[in-house]
């Protein structure tokens, strides 16, 4: 197992520093947060336009033909710059169209999602315990017409995007639909949401639904393995973003006269984000590089999960403590990481219920990646 980067992974993390260095800078993304969908649109255009928006998606498609590694390092830098744009529902939700779809899906929808002229999005999580590919939400084919019954909660930036993916039960298994969120049946309540992307709460009263790809679990199961490591790379980026903003912080703070950065206490609690760090990196790539190479990712993907939640929220809580009480400060970029940080740590389940699915991976003898 190589965790090196080859030349595309170093070429695109590159690029995507670039462009998110140039168009995320903090008083850009204090003045989207006032606008009415808090989408930066002209760094949605430049990700469109440089390739990067569209890069796993297949060239025949209008993608650039790249890969799942590709895809996180896209994301991991989004995280370090906190930059607003829905790159993971939209690419992720793109993703299963490109594998599950049918011709008619795939070109009326991918190369538009490769160049931004519509988003997308997934709904996956529900009210209550998150419980891992059993979506309560269900679907049912009356006369060769399939309708979705039931709720989704917290969906990324519903009211912009134009096709929902949808997880539902049906009699033979849990499956993809696709659902268009103004037809007939669909109900959005909009939820605050901070300074990310604005979520909603979607109601489904037998709203129309296209299949995507089997519904024997299969499609469920794929979308959110990638899903769950989409906000694993996307939860790395924003950590090592916090860690970057302290250290310049205390490097530039004296006291006493010398730097904040000397101070024992000051060094022990960033030597213990750099451990959480390390391992949030090690676990995503080592599930990234199982997945995309076809194997079989065992226990690797709720591993990954696990430490970007549980060590992420760590990471941006003492990133933010050891900057006192101008942390707090919402005129001073840091609490952006701290905001990203608890709301990715919730996304998909939290640290107990990753530990609860791991162990039910555990107990019914699923293969232990070490």
């Amino acid at each position: 197992m190589d965790f090196t980067f080859g030349e595309e992974q170093e070429a695109v993390r590159g690029l995507a520093a670039d462009v998110f260095a140039a168009k995320s800078r903090p008083e850009r993304i204090k003045e989207i947060e006032s606008t009415a969908d808090r989408i930066d649109r002209e760094l949605w255009r430049e990700l469109a336009t440089t390739g990067l928006l569209g890069i796993a998606l297949p060239e025949n498609l209008g993608g650039g033909g790249a890969g799942l590694a590709e895809l996180f390092v896209l994301l991991e830098e989004q995280g370090r710059t906190v930059a607003p744009v829905p790159l993971w529902p939209h690419v992720l939700g793109a993703l299963a169209i490109t594998e599950f779809g049918a011709p008619t899906q795939r070109d009326a929808l991918v190369p538009a999602a490769a160049d931004g002229s519509l988003i997308l999005t997934v709904a996956l999580e529900e009210f209550g315990p998150y419980v891992d590919g059993e979506p309560a939400t269900t679907a049912r084919e009356v006369d060769g017409r399939w309708h979705v019954h039931g709720a989704k909660a917290a969906v990324p930036v519903a009211h912009v995007a134009e096709r929902l993916v949808v997880s539902a039960a049906t009699v033979s298994g849990p499956a993809l639909f696709l659902v268009h969120p103004e037809s007939a049946g669909v109900t959005a309540q909009q939820a605050e949401s901070t300074t990310r992307e604005i979520c909603a709460n979607v109601t489904f009263d037998g709203a129309p639904a296209e299949p995507l790809g089997p519904a024997d679990g299969t499609a469920v199961r794929w979308l959110l393995d990638r899903a769950e490591l989409a906000v694993a790379a996307l939860q790395l980026g924003v950590g090592e973003g916090a860690v970057r903003q302290a250290v310049t912080y205390l490097n530039g703070r004296t006291q006493f006269g010398r730097p904040l950065a000397t101070f024992q206490a000051v060094t022990h609690q960033l030597a213990d984000c750099y451990i959480d760090l390390e391992a949030m990196r090690v676990t995503l790539w080592q599930a990234v590089w199982l997945l995309g190479s076809g194997e079989d990712p065992g226990t690797a993907v709720p591993v990954a999960k696990w430490w970007a939640t549980d060590g992420g929220q760590r990471v941006v809580h003492r990133t933010q403590h050891v900057h006192g009480g101008i942390g707090v400060d919402t005129d001073y970029p840091v609490h952006r990481h701290l905001l990203w940080g608890k709301q990715l740590a919730a996304t998909l389940g939290g640290a107990s219920s990753d530990l609860a699915r791991l162990g039910a991976q555990l107990a019914a003898g699923v293969e232990v990646v070490a």
